[in-house]
């Protein structure tokens, strides 16, 4: 479930009430437009909210990458590099038991957060733009 989902949850009641509510054509309209103006600013908010967390992870590695010592600007690397090496091995039965089931979510977390993370940062400038020209509308 994403977050327009949960926003959209959390409104679709009100906008449930406005449909059934008797007043005139303009007045429904205005009531409407009210409501989908705040779904578009819970949705703003939340996603402002994200892209400062993404910038803050963005800046601890950065500042890991930038860092003095070997070892802090390479620990993500040869963390992630083990588990897939791991993967590998366990892929063609060379380990003594099976990975478990949370070794597979790691890698997916570990690898996920940089494809990701890189993605949203491109990307969250042009949906936090249209949603400020939808509500400004």
């Amino acid at each position: 479930m994403g977050i327009a989902d949960i926003v959209s949850g959390i409104f679709k009641p009100i906008a449930d009430v406005v449909e059934h509510v008797t007043v005139s054509g303009d007045e429904k309209a205005a009531l409407q437009t009210a409501v989908l103006g705040g779904q578009l600013n819970a949705a703003k908010a939340v996603t402002d909210y994200e892209q400062q967390l993404l910038q803050g992870q963005s800046d601890a590695i950065k500042a890991e990458a930038q860092g003095n010592g070997v070892l802090q600007r390479n620990w993500r690397p040869i963390t992630m590099l083990t588990f897939l090496g791991l993967v590998v091995c366990d892929s063609f039965g060379w380990l003594h038991s099976p990975l478990a089931p949370q070794a597979w979510q790691l890698l997916q977390i570990g690898l996920g957060g940089y494809v990701v993370g890189r993605s949203v940062e491109k990307v969250a400038p042009s949906v936090i733009g249209a949603i400020t020209a939808a509500v400004k509308k």
